[in-house]
Parts: structure tokens; C-alpha cells; sequence
């Protein structure tokens, strides 16, 4: 795969594939170059963030179902609503899912530049929501198409957290869900309790220094300091 040096430079592959070793060895230039360029499944459109494995281990596709995390430090169960919204409304989505949290929230800005699968979290507390959306108008572009950065949005005095995650994956998080699940059927998702997402089989992040640059302004324009 010597060839594929060069191009991972802006991408990096994540997740393990069944087989035990990645899909994407042996291949040519050109059958990597097509892959990639392969957005549409379906009605599903991806954004250029990731894309699935090349043997397709999972199908991109538009749902949710229901998991939970579990804190590692004191047992207690979360409950977890996990989604896939396709391109052309995830922005849409996500915004929607955040006016429960109500009018002043934290945000969390996380990012992968330069990590390779690590993250680091930047925290700014108590910001109006509508001025969050606003920065998030704004840099739409960098916070659906970079595969390196994502986004996490809470209230710690309800709690309930929701996140677009690096994936481009929707995961929100609380004990009482009911009206997220609404707005995921306002939008014609269907709850499928077996899907499965793209982050449980091997796949491709992919990102670029302009969109690095682009976090880091969205970090400043936020008042986020990065300690």
C-alpha cells in the first residue's frame, strides 16, 4: 500500500474489519480514487467526512436506535439515542435536536488534527443557544465535511447532551428522550434497533489543513481556550 502513503495524508482508516485486515489492500489507485468518490447510497447522501469500508461492511443508511453508555466510575446506565441523518438535512437535525437543551448550554468543540484517532475536548460554558447556531451557520461547510472535528452540545442541569460527532453521527445522550425521538420521526427516520452505524466496521475519516484552520477559528470565535 505504498502508494496510499501520499493520500492518507489527509485521511486515516478507523475500525477493524472482519476479516481481521483492511479492506482496502490490494487495491489500485484508481479503484481507491472511485470509492471515495462514491457519496450516494441510496437516498442516503454522505458528507465528505468518512466513507465506508470497500467491501461495504456497513451500508450507509438513515435511522436510529436505541443503546446506552455506561459510566465507567459509577455503573450508572445513560440512555442513548444513536442516528444517521443523510447530508442534505443532518444540519437541520442536529439544530433542532438542540432547542430542548433550552436557551443556555455548553458547547464542546472536539478535534482529532493531527492525532489519529485521539481526541482533545475544548469546553466553553454557558453560551445562548442562538448564538451557537450562528456559529454553526457559519461554519457548516467545516463541521459537516471535516472527519477530524466534532461538535457536542449540553445541558448539566437537566442533563442531556447531543452530539455530532466526528462520523457525522447524531448521539444524544439523557434519561428522558421522548422529545428527541419526535424530532427524528418529524424527519422520517426510521427506528431500526438493528442498524448498524458506520463506526462498527472499518472506515475512512478524511479532513485537509483548511479545515483545521477553519476549526481553530470557529474554537476563537467561540471564546474557547485551548487548555
Amino acid at each position: 500500500m505504498g502508494f496510499l502513503k501520499p493520500f492518507f495524508k489527509n485521511t486515516y482508516r478507523d475500525g477493524e474489519s472482519k476479516q481481521g485486515r483492511s479492506s482496502f489492500e490490494n487495491l489500485s489507485e484508481d479503484q481507491l480514487e472511485a470509492h471515495l468518490k462514491i457519496a450516494r447510497y441510496g437516498d442516503f447522501m454522505l458528507t465528505d467526512a468518512v466513507r465506508p469500508s470497500y467491501d461495504l461492511q456497513v451500508v450507509p443508511q438513515a435511522g436510529y436506535r436505541h443503546d446506552f453508555y455506561q459510566d465507567k466510575e459509577s455503573g450508572i446506565k445513560i440512555p442513548v439515542i444513536m442516528a444517521s441523518a443523510s447530508r442534505d438535512i443532518l444540519l437541520d437535525v442536529f439544530l433542532d435536536l438542540l432547542e430542548p437543551l433550552g436557551h443556555e448550554v455548553d458547547v464542546v468543540l472536539e478535534t482529532s488534527h493531527d492525532r489519529r484517532g485521539s481526541h482533545q475536548d475544548l469546553y466553553r460554558e454557558d453560551i445562548d443557544l442562538p448564538i451557537l447556531k450562528s456559529s454553526i451557520f457559519e461554519f457548516e461547510e467545516m463541521l459537516l465535511g471535516d472527519g477530524c472535528t466534532g461538535i457536542a452540545v449540553l445541558n448539566p442541569d437537566i442533563p442531556q447532551e447531543i452530539q455530532l460527532d466526528e462520523h457525522k453521527l447524531l448521539i444524544i445522550y439523557g434519561q428522558e428522550l421522548a422529545d428527541f425521538e419526535d424530532i427524528l420521526d418529524d424527519y422520517g427516520l426510521p427506528r431500526m434497533e438493528k442498524m448498524r452505524f458506520i463506526t462498527e466496521a472499518e472506515h475512512i475519516h478524511s479532513s485537509s489543513d483548511e479545515f483545521a484552520r477553519q476549526f481553530e477559528e470557529m474554537r476563537f470565535r467561540l471564546g474557547i481556550d485551548d487548555e
